[in-house]
């Protein structure tokens, strides 16, 4: 990027780490003061659901990051974009690895009895959009100029 010094977005954290401080927090509220029956007090209806969801979530996190890696481009934040990736999912979403671990998030939520925790996603979200999308997106556009405005026009950013 011309006139900086780094080659990053500059994200206010890894987004993996956000996920699981909503978790943690979350946790620690139903552990505190339980919304439900308490955390980890769950029925079977709530595992089988829970996992189907952590399932497609890992699923979808695997094919995406396989797009990455076929492009030889970088996947933590704090590392340089070397490409582009437009194909496979992203075809349809601009941030399927960020889809992918929303997913895990609620079914690990709903397997476990969180219901803090799925109180806090949306907080999780609000912190993803602006600290973490808004400054990937700043930095994509600078990086890519045109070929990433036309991505970003023709593509949404989470479905």
């Amino acid at each position: 990027m011309a006139g900086s010094d780094k080659d990053n977005a500059g994200v206010v954290a890894h987004p993996p780490f956000i996920y699981l401080a909503g978790l943690v927090a979350g946790t620690g509220m139903e552990l505190l003061a339980p919304l439900g029956q308490g955390a980890f007090a769950v029925v079977t209806w709530q595992v089988a659901c829970g996992l189907a969801i952590v399932l497609a979530g890992a699923a979808l996190l695997l094919f995406a990051a396989r797009r990455f890696i076929v492009a030889g481009t970088n996947i933590p934040t704090h590392l340089p974009s070397t490409a582009l990736v437009t194909t496979g999912l992203y075809r349809w979403t601009r941030n399927p690895i960020y889809v992918a671990l929303t997913l895990i998030y609620l079914g690990l939520s709903i397997c476990g009895g969180l219901w803090w925790a799925l109180l806090l996603l949306p907080v999780v979200l609000v912190v993803m959009r602006y600290g973490v999308i808004a400054r990937e997106e700043a930095y994509l556009s600078a990086k890519f100029g045109d070929d990433y405005t036309e991505y970003r026009n023709r593509v949404r950013r989470w479905l």
